[in-house]
């Protein structure tokens, strides 16, 4: 099957789960290709939006081939944005058309805006798209207020998720949970993210006799994370086992502000960590936790899990990550509950199996299991 994939954001703004299904699709033996057109943003980097390409780049990834081209954004212009945005995408597909042909089946990440793109192709084409689904209820609150909203991207956003041949939740929690945006009438189906168990593999870790216990924490320096609740809960940790140790890695996690949060003795803040060193990081650590306010399906839980780590987490962690032996999740916000959860699993480090949480990790999303599942319903959704 020759399929393109269309996210909503990519390079340089992360986007990696759509690499990564891409990836997934192909060792199924589909010709897979990613048209990514990318909103720049002159608040988020100066120099990306001065000096990243005009026209067309064609690159390979990982073995993908990208074909990506760039719109410069105008701040506070939202509609004028969207239409532009949709008018490159459109304008990519009909020159990838014009070489190659038509694909059997294009697959967008968030409906907001590649599956409404990808709906005005099919339209025109009559290609029929599906749409994986990974944004969270507090991002769509946080740009179209609370619901109800009359918010003027709603009706079209609706539009594309019934004109979809399959809409495709990384967890099944999120139909429910933007409901009050989307409604959930439409054709649905929870497929896990991808992560790469074969790089992200189980290794064994370092007696505790021979150092510190050592919590990891990856995520991007954002409320949405939780890093306060953190730093009031570290605190409480440190005040009964001032031995044990706090690595944090994310965008902005060295900044001014984060430094002065976690202004205490056993945090060591990273900052911005490339692929081979969070797996590093991941590899000197006992223990992942994340006090995520809000959370789809985070990836950073299943590579930790992979490398056969437990997880500290929140609620919104959604059920299919919750594995057995490997989580132990508290409410959102209740730092409390969060050391009392960290403790614990000190506590009972020895009774955790990490080659078996590395299994359950692989057998839930690994690109084998995940790109089989995807071709599956790949298949129905052409007809």
């Amino acid at each position: 099957m020759r399929i393109l994939e269309i996210p909503s954001f990519f390079t340089p703004y992360g986007g990696e789960f759509c690499l990564e299904q891409a990836k997934a699709l192909q060792r199924q033996g589909h010709e897979v290709l990613i048209l990514s057109h990318v909103q720049l943003a002159i608040t988020k980097g100066l120099k990306d939006y001065l000096t990243l390409p005009y026209d067309i780049s064609v690159s390979k990834r990982e073995g993908i081939t990208v074909w990506q081209t760039f719109l410069r954004g105008v701040p506070k212009v939202i509609r004028w944005n969207v239409a532009h945005w949709v008018k490159g995408v459109r304008r990519l597909f009909d020159t990838y058309v014009g070489l190659y042909g038509y694909p059997d089946l294009i697959h967008a990440h968030c409906c907001k805006w590649a599956g409404y793109a990808a709906m005005e192709i099919s339209r025109k084409y009559g290609i029929p798209y599906v749409i994986t689904e990974h944004l969270s209820l507090m991002s769509l609150t946080e740009e179209f207020g609370p619901a109800p909203s009359e918010a003027w991207q709603l009706p079209l956003l609706r539009e594309a998720y019934h004109g979809a041949a399959l809409v495709i939740p990384v967890a099944a929690e999120l139909v429910k949970d933007t409901a009050c945006y989307y409604g959930d009438d439409y054709r649905w189906e929870s497929v896990s993210n991808v992560v790469d168990t074969d790089y992200y593999h189980y290794q064994s870790r370092q007696p505790l006799s021979d150092r510190a216990f050592t919590f990891c924490c990856v995520a991007a320096y954002d409320y949405r994370k939780g890093y306060d609740v953190l730093a009031d809960a570290f605190k409480m940790v440190r005040a009964e086992r001032p031995d044990i140790r706090l690595k944090i890695a994310g965008t902005g996690t060295d900044s001014r502000v984060a430094r002065k949060l976690f202004a205490m003795d056993g945090v060591e803040l990273l900052g911005h960590r490339d692929k081979s060193k969070i797996r590093e990081l991941f590899y000197e650590s006992h223990a992942l936790v994340l006090p995520s306010r809000s959370e789809v399906q985070p990836l950073v839980v299943l590579e930790a899990m992979s490398t056969g780590i437990p997880v500290v987490a929140t609620t919104s962690v959604p059920q299919n990550e919750r594995l057995e032996g490997a989580c132990s999740i508290v409410a959102t916000d209740d730092a409390d509950a969060l050391a009392q959860a960290m403790l614990e699993t000190v506590a009972h480090y020895n009774q955790y199996d990490g080659e078996a949480i590395a299994r359950q990790t692989r057998a839930l999303a690994s690109p084998d299991v995940v790109g089989k599942k995807l071709t599956e319903l790949f298949a129905q959704a052409k007809g």
